[in-house]
């Protein structure tokens, strides 16, 4: 699913029909059909294309978004893990605070005061993941820092860096991938409700959040506006949590049992 929608974001271009923001049948509304796939909204756009290229704004924000968590999440946690004492302290009372507000009203409060666009979903949703991240990487790093290894390149004089770069974090890779696939779809879920809410993309860009906000008036009249962007959502965070459960599967053969 995950490649399917990757595949389908990347070429968007090529497989879409119509230009997305642009009108292209008279009549608004109308419903599914062979020349329309999936109908097309009040302004006469093709919601197909629209989902397509809609496709692209999720996936970049859930991969970009959470990238940001990640980075953030193991400098945070390197910091907690390997240091400890006052370090390990304040980061983890920081982390606890973030782990205090509920993920989407974090994220209104953050756009509210930054303002709507592409990039500040990027920086507000990267903002709220990193304590989970730092979480999984301090408690990986002290459960191998004292390690013979880890001991013997101490000995060698191997800097505190090199140490957490080429003998701590390499062992600590796998929960953090499955964590952060997973993660992706809790993003791609935030950006559509940002966009629900008009403080995410804004027109004419589209995006499937903005796209279930202009078809909620309209469901009884006219329901294909927003089924097709909302079962894009559904599919599409379910392809992640599934790579996620597999991932997990494969780093830890137990997990199946």
């Amino acid at each position: 699913i995950v490649i399917f929608l990757i595949i389908l974001a990347i070429f968007a271009p090529l497989l879409a029909p119509y230009d997305p923001s642009a009108r292209v049948k008279e009549d608004s509304a109308l419903g599914p059909s062979s020349t329309y796939l999936f109908g097309t909204d009040l302004l006469g756009r093709d919601i197909f294309s629209r989902v397509i290229y809609g496709s692209r704004i999720s996936i970049e924000v859930g991969i970009i978004a959470v990238g940001i968590s990640v980075v953030l999440g193991l400098f945070f946690g390197a910091l907690a893990g390997y240091f400890g004492r006052w370090a390990d302290a304040i980061i983890m009372r920081l982390a606890d605070i973030f782990f205090a507000f509920p993920y989407i009203l974090g994220a209104i409060a953050i756009m509210t005061i930054m303002g709507s666009g592409i990039v500040n979903i990027f920086i507000a949703i990267g903002l709220l993941g990193w304590a989970y991240f730092a979480r999984i990487f301090r408690g990986s790093i002290l459960a191998i820092k004292n390690k013979e290894y880890i001991e013997a390149a101490r000995a060698l004089g191997a800097s505190n860096t090199r140490i957490i770069t080429k003998h701590i974090f390499p062992n600590s890779t796998a929960p953090i991938i499955v964590y952060a696939t997973m993660n992706v779809g809790t993003a791609i879920i935030v950006e559509a409700a940002l966009s629900f809410l008009g403080i995410g993309v804004q027109p004419p860009t589209p995006a499937w959040g903005k796209m279930l906000s202009e078809a909620l008036s309209y469901i009884d009249i006219a329901p294909w506006m927003m089924l097709f962007p909302g079962l894009a959502i559904v599919i599409t965070v379910l392809g992640f949590v599934l790579l996620g459960d597999g991932l997990r599967d494969a780093f830890d053969p137990k997990m199946k049992n």
